[in-house]
């Protein structure tokens, strides 16, 4: 997996995830893991990239609304998020965007 996420031309989506982590961590590595899998195989998906530090933020790349809002509903990974709400994250934000323009090396 590229570290930067290799995305199509504009217009498409990010989903941005900025996250506190709680103290009880326990399971949260695997269950990350299990989404990014997950996220990988869900239809209008195109990427994701994501680091931790103090703050974590994560930010994946979507074809359109649509398939936001189906990845949002998945059984697994509304599971995945009543847990970190409930144990693993003591903040969170989610940001949607638009990304109209992209460049780079």
């Amino acid at each position: 997996m590229s570290l930067i996420a290799e995305t199509p031309e504009p217009p498409y989506y990010a989903v941005i995830f900025s996250s506190l982590q709680s103290a009880d961590t326990a399971g949260y590595a695997e269950m990350a893991e299990r989404m990014m899998k997950l996220a990988a195989g869900q239809p209008g998906f195109l990427g994701v990239e994501s680091a931790r530090e103090e703050v974590g933020i994560t930010v994946s790349y979507w074809r359109d609304l649509k398939s936001i809002h189906r990845w949002k509903a998945h059984a697994e990974h509304r599971e995945a998020q009543r847990i970190g709400r409930e144990k693993w994250y003591s903040s969170y934000k989610t940001r949607v965007a638009l990304v109209e323009r992209d460049y780079g090396k």
